[in-house]
């Protein structure tokens, strides 16, 4: 018989072990990442008392995949949008948070000696807060529908975002890529292929899938979805990036399609096991004897996170304009690591830039600080409360009002934002174009050069082909926004300005030219007088022509609506949040969604005989049922089970709900087996109370809870019981109902 290869031997250890611990944790209502931590410490070869795995190679390839897995769920819950509209306030107390505790990190490495690499490291996993951690103790502590709690998830969401910026920026440093200039040309790298990959993706895939869509079932969709994955992984390791921010730009850019909610529903179960496998990788990491040796600074990095979120987590939160209460709430709520230090710590030991000992510390450190969590999020309030009956009142009030707005005119916040999106467009059209310039002479120009056999004219068809796809976006980076809102505004409302917004026109004109110069001077040896007047005369033509300009407007007509392909479908469905979301005056009051359990007792009545207003102080916007909307109901609407109500309302006001929808349900019936109908025949004999009554007048129904289904009159088939027939003596009924229900029936 063939022996089993030891890579399944393993994997059965690792899922039966993993199992049986993570029913243990869901018992104790703990998160599952734990449990699969504590499953691969008792798999590991630092376990002297269980069964180990035999190739830890594999595991971690297989680690390496779950990595992959899980940043590709990231990004398809994420959203470039999303983070374009939270505005500066998570910004700035993301950029605040990572700054602080990465500077907390490198301090505490140093105060025990540790190498340079191992403190930058270190600094980069204290920075990183779990999204995953936070969201299951938001969700146990029944806090997911408070304002707080909404801030504190876009904060996280940047975080993981930027967590992957790190770890391309701590891969540069771990290459020995220290000083300025390639420190900066990393960062012009990632920035150009984020920028290339993001608006090429959103530009190609949504049109790939719109055109099989009617092909594709959810098999297919799932192995497309996970080649492009893979593909994109495949890629990034290539141009000298991870393949997780491969997997991530892929992830994040399926997210902005019609298709990304089925995606993630169908990638979940892969990303369950290979994350699994990640995870347990990590616990087989940690060794007792490391950990008894690190006790000191295991205890030292547990009291500096919880300290320094607490502090400079609340601080970063006013900094972005939060009330000292709800920066508090917030910043307590981040004081813990979590996965993201487990990944950036995988780098580190894959790199070979780190001391073994540091990845079972930081697992050691998540796993006190998660278990931390929820006890850290109820103490915020205590700790306020205190603060505020000790500190002054007056400087109470101004810590209540930090903000970092500042007062703008008018005019200055106009030119602000018109540069703005000139620079956004600029530099976006000028990525796209230079992607194209490097194609065009890295794939077209030896091809056709081997074709033509090197002439003059092979040089000079390269050129004219490169310039003609370029066009319409030189004319789009000249051309937009010289009509827009704040252009027009600040046209009309001062001469001044007028040489200026005209300055900046011939700027992007100067910028478009350069790449016409650079493809002349590349393919032809002309004298730079000759080259700029070709790039002038290119430049104008394009301006001027009306089918570079149609052509500019319909790939941007084109690449806006797959943008806005999931916001339309949710338009469509009835799934899109109301736009005046963001725009309610009083920070007090937001929208949250409820949904009408299937056993709840609100079923079958209407919004006035509930009288949610009156009781709770809340305001039903919206009732979405299945795929429609109904906005503003009235008093006369009825609710059903599962129906998603949008409610406005404070924190207070909508807790409040939340407790009552959740407390006002039908209990479970415990005793669903007496529920089993059974079928009797009655006889009416002589003295039947139903002699001589009609069906409605004998009470079977209402008082007995029974149901006659039929006549038994000698026939074949039982004839019907008609509503208005009497009973008689000798009629040989059949009846339907619960067998209680029909042993009183039949003792009458």
């Amino acid at each position: 018989m063939a022996e089993l290869p030891a890579m399944i031997q393993d994997l059965a250890l690792i899922l039966m072990v993993a199992g049986v611990v993570t029913l243990l944790f869901k018992k104790l209502k703990q998160p599952l990442v734990l449990g699969y931590i504590v499953a691969g410490f008792l798999v590991s070869p630092h376990m002297p008392y269980t069964a180990s795995v035999v190739d830890m190679s594999n595991i971690h390839l297989w680690a390496d995949i779950g990595v992959m897995f899980l940043l590709f769920s990231l990004g398809l819950d994420f959203s470039f949008k999303k983070i374009l509209k939270m505005g500066a306030s998570p910004i700035i107390s993301t950029i605040s948070i990572i700054f602080s505790m990465s500077v907390l990190g490198i301090l505490v490495g140093r105060l025990f000696g540790w190498t340079q690499m191992d403190c930058i490291f270190l600094g980069g996993m204290l920075a990183m807060s779990s999204t995953t951690i936070i969201y299951k103790a938001f969700d146990d502590l029944g806090l997911r529908q408070q304002q707080f709690a909404g801030l504190v998830m876009s904060v996280l969401i940047l975080e993981d975002i930027l967590a992957i910026v790190m770890m391309v920026m701590l891969s540069a440093i771990a290459g020995g890529n220290l000083e300025g200039g390639q420190m900066l040309g990393s960062i012009v790298k990632i920035v150009f292929f984020l920028v290339l990959w993001l608006v090429v993706g959103i530009f190609a895939i949504p049109l790939f899938l719109r055109q099989v869509r009617s092909l594709i079932n959810a098999e297919v969709l799932l192995i497309v979805s996970l080649g492009l994955c893979c593909a994109m992984a495949v890629f990034s390791t290539k141009v000298g990036f991870s393949s997780a921010f491969g997997a991530f730009i892929m992830g994040s850019i399926l997210a902005e399609t019609v298709e990304a909610e089925r995606i993630e529903k169908l990638v979940e179960p892969v990303k369950n096991l290979f994350g699994a496998i990640f995870f347990v990788s990590v616990g087989m990491l940690v060794d007792p004897h490391i950990l008894v040796e690190y006790a000191l600074p295991i205890l030292t990095l547990v009291f500096t996170i919880l300290i320094g979120q607490s502090i400079f987590g609340s601080f970063a939160f006013m900094l972005g304009g939060e009330s000292l209460k709800s920066a508090m709430r917030c910043g307590f709520s981040m004081a813990q690591i979590g996965e993201f230090s487990f990944i950036i710590a995988s780098l580190g030991l894959s790199l070979g830039v780190i001391g073994d000992f540091l990845y079972p510390v930081v697992v050691a450190v998540s796993v006190i600080t998660t278990f931390l969590t929820p006890y850290m999020i109820r103490l915020a309030t205590p700790v306020y409360n205190a603060l505020e009956h000790r500190l002054p009142s007056r400087l109470i009030r101004a810590m209540n009002h930090l903000s970092m707005s500042h007062p703008n005119t008018t005019e200055s916040s106009k030119w602000k934002r018109l540069l703005l999106q000139m620079g956004l467009n600029t530099m976006v059209y000028g990525i796209l174009s230079l992607a194209v310039i490097t194609l065009m002479f890295m794939l077209f120009l030896p091809f056709a050069t081997k074709l033509m056999g090197g002439q003059w004219y092979t040089n000079l068809i390269t050129g004219v082909l490169t310039v003609m796809l370029i066009a319409p976006f030189l004319r789009a980076m000249i051309m937009k926004k010289n009509r827009s809102d704040e252009w027009m505004a600040l046209w009309n409302e001062s001469n001044r300005n007028r040489l200026p917004l005209l300055f900046t026109v011939l700027v992007r004109m100067l910028i478009a030219a350069s790449f016409v110069f650079y493809i002349c001077q590349h393919l032809a040896n002309f004298a730079p007088a000759l080259v700029i007047m070709l790039g002038i005369v290119a430049v104008v033509l394009i301006v001027l022509s009306r089918s570079v300009k149609h052509r500019s407007i319909l790939l941007e007509r084109l690449f806006i609506n797959n943008l806005r392909s999931r916001d339309i479908e949710a338009q469509v469905h009835g799934k899109k949040r109301p736009l005046y979301e963001g725009k309610l005056l009083d920070r007090d009051i937001h929208i949250a969604d409820f949904e009408v359990p299937q056993n709840s007792l609100w079923a079958g009545m209407t919004l006035m005989q509930l009288n949610l207003g009156r009781k709770y102080g809340v305001h039903i916007s919206s009732i979405l049922r299945g795929n429609n909307r109904l906005n503003i109901p009235d008093g006369k609407d009825l609710l059903f089970p599962l129906d998603r109500l949008q409610v406005i309302g404070s924190d207070t006001q909508l807790g409040a709900m939340k407790a009552a929808i959740e407390k006002e349900v039908r209990q479970e019936d415990c005793d669903f087996e007496k529920r089993e109908m059974k079928l009797r025949q009655l006889i009416i004999g002589q003295g039947s109370p139903f002699i001589g009554l009609t069906l409605e007048e004998s009470g079977l129904r209402s008082l007995y809870n029974c149901m006659v289904v039929g006549l038994e009159e000698g026939l074949e088939n039982l004839s019907p019981f008609p509503p208005s027939r009497k009973f008689e003596e000798g009629d040989i009924i059949w009846i339907v109902g619960e067998e209680d229900d029909l042993n009183r029936l039949l003792k009458m």
